[in-house]
């Protein structure tokens, strides 16, 4: 019996602000508008199917994960391809970044399996992509593990969401309702988190409280964010904003997450990068992202893992990743 493989690949997402809009009864119109990083590390997928019975086994190569997602994924894809259902299907998940640390991962998963799964039937590249982002958005709200780093993703590079809801959507797959632009530079980012997972996303985005403070901190901050040109002429005002909307929102106060920045701060001034790097955190896990203040000439961060280290975290040099 003949196998057929596809392989997928999708890179991680910080947020660095958002709203909350998920008031609409249709998940495809909820979201958030904001503003964050696409990175060029994520997740990838391999994808293996044989002729046979419905069914899906599930293999993570870098530890353990959540399973029924891909099912989620998997069951998504069938309803506009019967020829699912035709196979018996495997996956195989290598994550390069942790999950629930505020990186994305499981859009990032959810799209990279969609591709995987799409591409071992030999469907075509550009509608694979499009269907992917608008499947990996419904299970991402069915969740509660994401609002807009499926939009984000769909965008690239460094983005800004400038209209909730899902980027492809309808039986064509052409536009939104959501809308997101991106612009990319090969810009170093140094993720540092605490080694056990944060609070869960839930946790915030379905809470009314958090759900306010977090919404008028964000459209605050979109107010002026969401004007004129978005290119690299605005990375100095996204990461004022960044940190405007960490404060007014509360979050930086909320678990010890000024302790985590601090520790950020800490690491960059023992190696001399103080006074040319942000220290931001990432939303919404207890994790942070370093990264320079100024994008003219080059800068190295690779000096800043060991001396997370140090301060007690776990830590990773990655990339800001090109527009998709």
């Amino acid at each position: 019996m003949t196998a057929v493989l596809g392989r997928g690949t999708c890179g991680g997402h910080v947020t660095l602000l958002f709203t909350v809009d998920d008031l609409e009864d249709d998940p495809m119109k909820q979201g958030s508008l904001g503003a964050g990083l696409c990175l060029a590390d994520g997740a990838e997928a391999i994808a293996r199917a044989e002729s046979g019975e419905y069914s899906l086994k599930v293999k993570f190569l870098d530890g353990n994960g959540d399973s029924s997602m891909f099912q989620q994924v998997l069951d998504l894809l069938r309803e506009d391809i019967p020829a699912i259902t035709e196979h018996s299907w495997e996956i195989a998940i290598r994550n390069q970044l942790p999950s629930s640390q505020g990186f994305g991962m499981s859009a990032a998963g959810a799209v990279a399996a969609a591709v995987a799964f799409q591409r071992a039937l030999g469907l075509p590249h550009e509608e694979s992509m499009r269907r992917s982002f608008a499947i990996a958005h419904l299970v991402e709200r069915h969740n509660s593990t994401g609002l807009g780093d499926v939009t984000a993703l769909a965008a690239g590079g460094v983005e800004r969401r400038l209209i909730p809801g899902a980027p492809y959507s309808g039986a064509d797959l052409l536009n939104g309702p959501g809308k997101a632009e991106g612009w990319s530079k090969s810009i170093p980012v140094v993720l540092a988190w605490r080694a056990s997972p944060g609070r869960h996303t839930s946790e915030y985005i379905d809470d009314v409280d958090w759900k306010q403070s977090i919404t008028e901190a964000g459209i605050n901050q979109m107010n002026h964010l969401s004007e004129g040109v978005w290119d690299n002429s605005r990375w100095k005002e996204l990461l004022d904003s960044a940190e405007a909307f960490a404060k007014h929102s509360g979050l930086s106060e909320d678990a010890s997450r000024s302790a985590l920045v601090k520790s950020g701060q800490n690491a960059a001034q023992r190696t001399g990068l103080g006074s040319d790097t942000t220290v931001l955190l990432c939303m919404l896990g207890e994790s942070i992202a370093i990264v320079p203040r100024e994008l003219s000439g080059s800068i190295t961060l690779d000096s800043l893992l060991t001396e997370l280290a140090e301060e007690g975290l776990d830590s990773t040099l990655t990339y800001v990743g090109s527009v998709s």
